[in-house]
């Protein structure tokens, strides 16, 4: 079993609307709703791929029953932890024409340590029936940053593989808990390792980097693919591309190549097919409106369009 952790659950808005120009009244050609958060989107994606996950979290209100209903519908196996406040939503625009994205974000709702408490004990109790869990997204207000690493710590108890995906000092401070994986984007590695990636070989040396801030893996995503240096080889970085396609949505894409990373994991891929089949699914995902949603035939018709390279460095740290 899989669980997937979204403690900031949301009602997913997406939106079509072409020739968007801000002050302007627009009408959508298009609308998407469903439940959201990088957790939940990673367990959709898990689901279309045909592996057993159940996800968790918090959910609140009016929004949290529909985000439970969501899940519900979509067949996706689901516990969360219900809250006094109202879970958030999310709203993303697309303008079809060009392409562009705007993405409006709540903060979402303020959770007490009683709540916290709460999911804690869910999570102990749902992990003895667990191989791997993902501990995505943003954390809601009242959350202490160092949260994520506390779970980290007691998962890896239960003899339960840790994959991290989180930006800021909330990822800062799981990195100290030395988590299994991490799977950080361009913009959120940056932010980690305290500069700007200017070039290609400044990506290279990104997943080392972050191995040295506590990850055992690192796989750092790009909108082509992945940069990554695994425990098995911490002197190879492992460049990985995927096929080019004409993206309908991007959004989600990064999650939907967790989901991939995770599948191929659990089923015992070897590290580079891992890597290529999780880099698939991020490519495939861009083909849907709607984040986390897959083709599982059409990934795999996409295999052998992702070229693995790898790249021999000296060992860092």
């Amino acid at each position: 079993m899989i669980i997937t952790v979204t403690l900031n659950a949301a009602i997913d808005n997406t939106l079509a609307v072409p020739h968007f120009r801000l002050g302007a009244r627009h009408r959508a050609v298009d609308k998407h709703a469903a439940a959201g958060g990088k957790g939940i989107n990673v367990a959709r994606a898990l689901k279309c791929l045909g592996q057993p996950v159940i996800a968790t979290g918090f959910a609140g209100g009016v929004t949290g029953t529909r985000i439970i209903e969501y899940l519900t519908g979509e067949s996706v196996l689901n516990d969360f932890v219900r809250i006094g406040e109202e879970s958030r939503t999310s709203t993303v625009l697309i303008d079809p024409t060009n392409g562009q994205q705007t993405e409006i974000n709540e903060h979402g709702p303020e959770v007490t340590d009683a709540e916290l408490d709460l999911f804690r004990e869910k999570l102990m109790y749902l992990a003895p029936g667990a191989d791997i869990c993902v501990i995505a997204g943003s954390i809601p207000r009242g959350i202490p940053a160092e949260f994520y690493g506390e779970l980290v710590t007691e998962l890896r108890s239960a003899g339960v593989v840790t994959l991290v995906d989180a930006e800021g000092e909330v990822m800062s401070q799981a990195l100290r808990a030395e988590p299994d994986l991490i799977a950080p984007n361009v913009v959120e590695s940056e932010e980690l390792v305290g500069r700007e990636f200017v070039d290609a070989e400044d990506l290279a040396s990104a997943p080392a980097e972050l191995r040295g801030l506590g990850a055992r893996d690192a796989v750092v995503t790009t909108a082509d693919g992945c940069w990554a240096v695994l425990d098995a080889s911490p002197d190879v970085t492992l460049r990985v591309h995927g096929p080019t396609l004409d993206p309908i949505t991007t959004v989600g894409s990064g999650d939907a190549l967790v989901a991939g990373l995770v599948s191929a994991r659990y089923i015992g891929l070897g590290d580079e097919a891992a890597l290529r089949y999780a880099v698939a699914c991020g490519a495939e995902s861009t083909q849907h409106f709607g984040a986390g949603t897959l083709d599982r035939a059409a990934v795999d018709q996409l295999l052998d369009s992702v070229e693995v390279q790898a790249i021999n460095r000296p060992v860092v740290g």
